[in-house]
């Protein structure tokens, strides 16, 4: 039996990354709100005595592409080489996704139906004829539960044994005219050997799609339009109707319920409630940022304690190795501290934050912000898909910032992107929270000092959103100028979250991946900062030099040279600002853990700082540079590095002004 290549389609949110990875034992992310999927996966399905590669698909909901993920799809699906199609859909929403799998059957390739959570269409009772539905599609239909093993090894079984079978020939009517026009060119490409369906082809010529057009001129070396003089003619709203039409028969054919499942409409009710809907969304991310505060600092203690105390034998035990002492003195107190520094600040709060936020996007509520929050990104002529790009930067900017490709609009994707930095990531939150506790709740470890602490970070954080909200506008009046774009928003269904499995996928896929690529940048600086604080030049180490140099713009800011240098020192990560700083002050050669807030608190008094200076140290922490993972990935994903710069330059420039303007005034 031959080794299969399957393309695996659907539309976003029904299921095809979790069926990918239990079929391949993958670890792609699936989670409950649309979009998940970005770019296309392979995998191979080793069964039996066969192998069987698979391609998870980006969620689509038609061949007619609106966005840059749907046309990867949409490409893979018509131009690519595979055996058969296994188009999933949500059994639930099967009129939804009837859509997609009408378009797929026209363009003739071989195609199987997954009716996916057939679990929850029982729990709504809905009843699905499956028979009259492999009858009136005319392909054969599957029933699976992307969770339960036995379903999937049926749908494993299938593709052991399926042989493949070309569905019957399947048209959709249109109105004489188009009709006419589809002939016209189907009967001039007759005379060309394609492999992809010349009905289809004709169609989409006919609506001057970029892709197929350019496909059809570099196959044939032709002009395809200037060939057959086509003009230009609008037919998507025909096409739709007519597929609607066709998708709503099926569906009232083959599909009943006995009462309708409304526990979504009543929660739906309360959580995009105009009165409730953001209230709702502040109290679940105070609890989440209570939780974090309250927990993380006992496992960043210990952490703390378990590194210092290698530290001690790894010194001595290069130190007996021979090793030159000053070598062993730049590893250690250089790279080994900086490094352990940063995973002991970032591992915990990351551990708890993570997992507490991919519950509430299992849950399906991430849908839910975007659309409370739809209606402020349009005034500022940008998409409410940003709302969930911005959630997603609270944990790592870098994440956000990869998720904005979710977002159609290639100006809106920009907008996204440069704004994401305003949202304070995890790695700010640790210094933020302290600075909090020290200068303006006090330092105790009662209940009301915490809440009063996220009480004021939650005010912080509103701020931030405002100037994301802000920055949006003047973007879209600027360099970015245009309107918002209209998004098709799915609101998924609410489902029970998978703790266990939540937990430790959130682990493994997103805290250790966010923990891997700050160590990698750490590494590096410690070297940087122990060479700067270890080589003298005229009896005074080069870092002292820096500091005298930048005391002058610090004094005009509030600040003072100090803390200017450790915010261009801590570019790498934003967890190593705070402890270059008390490096600095204390006048010592590598980085300082200071054992209590209190002794941090008395430290900085000491060397100058007020009320004043701690507020111009938060405003300067949540609006400044990326770090360099992001601007690498920003980099990355605008492939520009003309946005890179602006997404270094805006948020700088807003936090410099907010000091100037503060210091001035009081």
């Amino acid at each position: 039996m031959h080794n299969k290549k399957i393309a695996l389609a659907g539309n976003p949110n029904v299921g095809k990354s979790t069926i990918f990875n239990s079929l391949t034992h993958s670890r792609e992310h699936t989670g409950n709100w649309a979009g998940k999927t970005v770019g296309t996966t392979e995998g191979i399905m080793k069964y039996k005595d066969t192998k069987h590669y698979v391609y998870d698909l980006p969620g689509i909901y038609s061949l007619l592409p609106h966005s840059e993920e749907e046309r990867i799809a949409r490409d893979f699906l018509i131009f690519d080489d595979y055996d058969f199609i296994i188009v999933v859909c949500d059994a639930s929403s099967l009129l939804r996704n009837l859509n997609l799998v009408l378009q797929l059957k026209e363009i003739n390739k071989d195609l199987v139906l997954c009716l996916n959570l057939i679990d929850e269409a029982k729990k709504k009772n809905i009843s699905i004829n499956k028979v009259l539905l492999e009858k009136l599609l005319d392909i054969k239909v599957i029933e699976t539960c992307g969770f339960e093993k036995n379903s999937l090894n049926k749908l494993k079984e299938f593709i052991y044994n399926y042989k493949g079978r070309k569905s019957s020939s399947f048209k959709l009517k249109y109105s004489s005219f188009i009709e006419d026009k589809i002939s016209y060119i189907s009967s001039f490409l007759d005379k060309y050997d394609l492999s992809i369906d010349k009905r289809w082809l004709s169609l989409n010529i006919l609506r001057r799609d970029e892709m197929v057009v350019s496909y059809i001129n570099n196959l044939l070396n032709i002009d395809i339009l200037s060939e057959l003089e086509i003009g230009v003619y609008d037919i998507d709203d025909e096409m739709v109707e007519c597929i609607n039409n066709k998708a709503s028969d099926i569906y009232n054919k083959t599909v009943s319920f006995d009462k309708d499942y409304s526990k979504d409409r009543v929660l739906d009710k309360i959580f995009t409630s105009k009165s409730l809907g953001i209230p709702i969304m502040l109290l679940f991310l105070g609890l989440i940022f209570l939780l974090t505060i309250k927990i993380s600092n006992y496992p960043s203690s210990m952490l703390f304690s378990f590194f210092s105390y290698l530290e001690d034998i790894l010194f001595n035990s290069l130190i007996d190795l021979g090793i030159s002492k000053v070598l062993v003195d730049l590893f250690v107190n250089g790279v080994y501290k900086v490094t352990t520094w940063v995973i002991s600040v970032m591992l915990p709060p990351m551990m708890i934050f993570f997992p507490l936020f991919t519950l509430l996007e299992d849950f399906g509520y991430l849908p839910r912000i975007a659309f409370n929050l739809d209606g402020m990104f349009s005034k500022c002529s940008s998409c409410g898909k940003q709302a969930l790009t911005m959630a997603m930067g609270f944990g790592c900017n870098c994440v956000g910032v990869t998720g904005c490709r979710i977002i159609d609009s290639k100006r809106e994707r920009l907008i996204a992107i440069l704004t994401n930095v305003f949202i304070p990531c995890n790695g700010k939150f640790p210094t933020i929270i302290a600075l909090i506790s020290m200068f303006f709740v006090g330092i105790n470890s009662s209940l009301s000092s915490l809440f009063l602490s996220t009480g004021i970070l939650l005010l912080i954080i509103l701020f931030c959103v405002l100037m994301t909200f802000l920055v949006s506008k003047i973007l879209s009046m600027t360099i970015l100028s245009g309107y918002s774009s209209s998004f098709v928003l799915e609101l998924t269904p609410y489902r029970r979250p998978r703790i266990m499995k939540t937990i430790i996928t959130s682990i493994f896929e997103r805290t250790l991946f966010v923990l891997g690529r700050a160590v990698i940048v750490a590494i590096p600086c410690g070297f940087i900062i122990w060479c700067l604080a270890n080589i003298n030049i005229s009896g005074i180490s080069i870092l002292n030099h820096l500091i005298s140099f930048f005391n002058p713009f610090g004094n005009l800011l509030g600040l003072d040279g100090v803390i200017i240098l450790s915010f261009l020192l801590g570019f790498p990560a934003n967890e190593i600002i705070m402890p270059i700083m008390l490096m600095c002050y204390l006048n010592s050669g590598s980085l300082v853990e200071y054992s209590s807030l209190f002794e941090l608190r008395n430290l900085l008094i000491d060397n100058g700082w007020t009320i004043l200076t701690a507020v111009s140290v938060i405003i300067l922490f949540l609006f400044h540079y990326p770090c360099s993972t992001a601007c690498l990935t920003i980099k990355k994903e605008t492939d520009s590095w003309y946005y890179t710069f602006l997404s270094i330059v805006i948020p700088t420039f807003i936090g410099v002004f907010l000091c100037f303007i503060i210091n001035l005034l009081f």
